[in-house]
């Protein structure tokens, strides 16, 4: 298993994997076949990530695109210091340290690049994910009620930070 920074020529991988997490969970943004996004699309998305000062790793496995953490650089001079994370890792990988590793990446990102500040918003039932974030020294710091509709129901969101 490799962790490296995107490519353009990952975009149709990239593409497939992320519309197999729509399917497999009801914790990412996209509900099943939501996402509309075209390769040029996806081809437009990773070339603006690559030349941005923001960062986007993906997992990969005997060539396959398993797993993503992307971190977006806040855009403006008063938040520049402060990095929002989405992590998302097939079903079938959970629970072999990916998630860990592609943290500990983002971190040598974070520490190269002056991000003092990492933050993300988690379903409160995703005690996976909380579990994960919490070991890699983020905490919990609010509570968005009524955040999302999950299969017609609201659900709340963990605001998660971390200081570097």
């Amino acid at each position: 298993m490799i962790i490296r920074k995107i490519e353009i020529k990952d975009s149709e991988k990239f593409l497939n994997m992320l519309k197999q997490l729509d399917n497999e969970t009801t914790n990412m943004m996209w509900e099943p076949g939501e996402r509309k996004t075209t390769i040029e699309e996806m081809d437009s998305n990773i070339n603006n990530i690559c030349n941005s000062k923001s960062l986007r790793l993906v997992a990969e496995d005997k060539g396959d695109i398993i797993g993503f953490l992307s971190s977006e650089r806040g855009f403006a001079k008063k938040i520049s210091h402060r990095a929002y994370i989405v992590i998302g890792i097939l079903r079938d990988y959970r629970g072999k340290k990916i998630g860990v590793n592609l943290f500990e990446e983002l971190q040598k990102w974070a520490l190269e690049n002056r991000i003092t500040r990492l933050e993300l918003t988690v379903m409160e039932h995703n005690e996976g994910a909380i579990k994960l974030y919490e070991k890699m020294g983020f905490k919990k710091e609010g509570l968005k009620e009524n955040s999302l509709i999950v299969d017609g129901k609201y659900v709340a969101e963990y605001y998660m930070g971390k200081i570097i």
